[in-house]
Formats: C-alpha cells, structure tokens, sequence
C-alpha cells in the first residue's frame, strides 16, 4: 500500500524550519544528511553550502515530512511557486518501479528510479501536469 508524504524545498532554512516543526509535532528526526556527508572527488561541495541540508526527514504520525535545501547554484526556491514534491513511498521496488514508470510518462525525470546515496531506491521527476514528485522504497 502507498503512503504519501510532503516533500519541501528550502533557501537554505530547511534546518531552522524543522526545528520548529519538530518543536511543534514532537517526535525526532528520522534523517539528517548534510551536502558534505556526500563529498567526493566526484561531487565537489562549495564551503558555503556544506553545512546545508541535502536530507532531513521528520516521522509525524504513520507519514513523514521531508525537506532539502536548494543549492545556491540552482538558483533560489521562489516563494510564489510551489515549493512542494508529492513523496510517495511503498512496500516494495517493484511497486516504486511501477509507480514511477506510471506517473513520469510523457514528463521530465530529474533523478531516474535508482538507489539513492541515504540508502533507497529513488526517483525524483515532474509529471505531464506539471506536478513534481518523489517515489521511494526503503528496505526495511
């Protein structure tokens, strides 16, 4: 069965943003992963956007809010666009196969369903409508 979860894109205030989150559903932190964590040869990290969160997930009852910060070569989130992904996460790859093979036809896939650096297979795209989701499965 699919569950969906919001999906939030910040300027660079996703940390400060769910710390008031956190202050206000309770709970702690499912995830933090910061551009840094992720450095390599390969994916060079500027100093000023190495403390800035790549992943930061928050359990709020039986769904999960999950944030990243925009880097700042990508240019900034305008406040009056929709900031938001759709995030679905399901039981298993074959589902998340399905579910994204489903919803990317005939849209633009940013991230291809593939295993992720945090350790899930992932998908990240917008669909014909314009729509911007994420499809995740997490072995667990």
């Amino acid at each position: 069965m699919a569950t969906i979860n919001p999906y939030i894109n910040f300027n660079g205030n996703a940390e400060e943003a769910f710390t008031f989150y956190k202050s206000v559903f309770g709970g702690e932190f499912g995830t933090i992963v910061r551009f840094k964590d992720l450095e390599s040869p390969e994916f060079i990290v500027p100093e000023e956007e190495a403390d800035s969160i790549l992943r930061i997930t928050l359990p709020i009852g039986g769904t999960m809010l999950i944030a990243n910060d925009v880097p700042k070569s990508m240019g900034p989130v305008s406040e009056s666009e929709n900031r938001s992904k759709i995030a679905v996460s399901v039981d298993s790859r074959e589902e998340a196969d399905r579910i994204f093979a489903g919803l990317s036809a005939g849209g633009e896939v940013e991230m291809p369903m593939s295993d992720s650096p945090w350790g899930t297979h992932f998908s990240m795209f917008r669909d014909k409508y314009g729509i911007e989701w994420t499809v995740e499965f997490e072995q667990r």
